[in-house]
């Protein structure tokens, strides 16, 4: 009862930090970029636990952060393009370091290092590319896009939840999550479809036009629970590799920062390649 009271504590309070701080732009870019940092951290002590692995923990951190501040930057309009090229030095660095340092393996150093700016920092770094939108002469900033991610993930896990209570009786992947079933993941993702529906039906009808038409956002919820469900099976597989159940305990009741994160680090990308996609045709 104690464990479910703080995990319901947590969860309240996390998804209240989330949707507050996407009604200012800088609240966002100064959170997420918190999250970037610390959910890098959290995967190089994880990796680091491993034979013969060394991550610089620190330079990649750093440098996970930077990428996300300089995307916030450019995405905003207020830093040139030439705001990356410190990234790519650190970037370089962390290739180049590997050849004075005698590493056992260098060649794991150099994919686990990598694989935390490629699977964590450009995802969440992303989130800026929805949030922020030419418009004219004018950059101008919507909390719209990117808080649905997040809100249709949420309805996903609620919907995969309780459909996965009542009916589940088919392994969706049991060698990896044993817990998850075909019957959730479907009943999840109508549900989340449907919600995406009828929230672009009622922006039509209120003559807003954030997305497009009803079927628009329904396509949107789809991409989120697909690319969602392979974001947390991702997590999944990668913490039973290092033989883990949490990755971290920074969120009583809830774990670590992947495990609350891993659904979107590839349903963001996800997002911003669908909504491109609409834009070419």
């Amino acid at each position: 009862m104690r464990n479910f009271i703080v995990r319901t504590i947590t969860g309240v309070l996390f998804v209240a930090a989330i949707v507050t701080c996407f009604l200012s732009p800088r609240a966002m870019v100064l959170l997420f970029a918190l999250v970037t940092g610390m959910t890098i951290w959290e995967y190089a002590g994880l990796v680091n636990e491993r034979e013969h692995v060394t991550v610089n923990r620190f330079i990649s951190t750093v440098a996970g952060v930077y990428l996300f501040l300089s995307m916030a930057g450019y995405c905003w309009g207020i830093t040139p393009p030439s705001v990356f090229i410190p990234y790519l030095v650190s970037i370089i660095y962390l290739l180049v370091a590997e050849l004075y340092l005698r590493a056992d393996d260098p060649i794991h150093d150099w994919a686990y290092t990598m694989l935390s700016q490629l699977y964590i920092a450009l995802p969440l770094s992303l989130l800026n590319v929805l949030a922020f939108r030419q418009s004219g002469t004018e950059v101008v900033y919507s909390h719209v896009l990117p808080l649905s991610v997040f809100v249709l993930l949420w309805i996903n896990d609620t919907g995969a939840y309780l459909c996965g209570s009542l009916l589940g009786r088919h392994k969706l992947f049991p060698r990896i999550s044993p817990g998850k079933s075909w019957e959730g993941s479907i009943g999840g993702g109508l549900l989340v479809v449907a919600a995406a529906w009828a929230y672009g039906w009622y922006e039509q009808s209120e003559g807003m036009a954030t997305l497009g038409a009803a079927w628009q956002w329904a396509g949107l919820g789809l991409t989120v629970v697909v690319f969602g469900t392979w974001g947390d099976l991702v997590e999944s597989l990668f913490k039973r590799t290092l033989g883990v159940k949490d990755s971290g305990n920074i969120l009583p009741g809830h774990g670590g920062m992947l495990d609350r994160f891993d659904s979107s680090l590839l349903a963001i990308p996800a997002a911003v390649v669908y909504l491109y996609t609409l834009s070419l045709f």
